[in-house]
């Protein structure tokens, strides 16, 4: 093959590459920068919980339990939810918002960011515990994070307790 012709097949290629990555990336809703405030800001966004704990009781290994808690934004500025995993590879979390249902969340699949709550608003984070996935018998704890831009409350930690059998 001449030097030539070598030119134009790597060439051709660079440009068949660079069209499919324009293609398949055109469309796709960039991740979102957190916004920043500091503890003092008083218009900052303001993450809200009624309740972190719920004591899911007596469950089967077999069993799949989930438990909702709320996530108020009380602050003056959108409350950014800028990931979402778990204690454990048998626990998952998921955010419902508005027309927004995420997809369940874990140790070893995070969310990345999410979406943001306006002030005023409340969105649901659901817990869902699958003993099954990791068979752990007696009392279990565990745990969904919630990451956001409330400079106060960066973590925002969900548990869960149960009486696996």
């Amino acid at each position: 093959m001449s030097t030539k012709m070598l030119i134009i097949v790597v060439f051709g290629f660079i440009v068949v590459t660079a069209g499919l990555v324009f293609v398949f990336s055109t469309g796709q809703k960039p991740s979102s920068v957190a916004a920043s405030f500091s503890a003092q800001d008083p218009d900052r966004p303001q993450a809200e919980t009624a309740r972190i704990f719920f004591d899911m009781g007596e469950i089967k290994v077999s069993d799949v339990k989930q438990e909702d808690f709320s996530l108020k934004n009380t602050g003056a500025k959108p409350l950014q939810i800028l990931n979402i995993n778990s204690s454990c590879n048998c626990t998952f979390g998921k955010v419902i918002y508005k027309d927004l249902t995420t997809n369940e969340y874990g140790m070893h699949d995070q969310s990345g960011y999410v979406t943001e709550i306006a002030p005023g608003d409340t969105a649901i984070v659901r817990v869902i515990y699958k003993p099954a996935l990791m068979p752990v018998y007696g009392i279990v704890e565990r745990e969904v994070y919630i990451t956001t831009n409330d400079p106060t409350r960066q973590k925002v930690i969900f548990s869960v307790k149960a009486r696996v059998k």
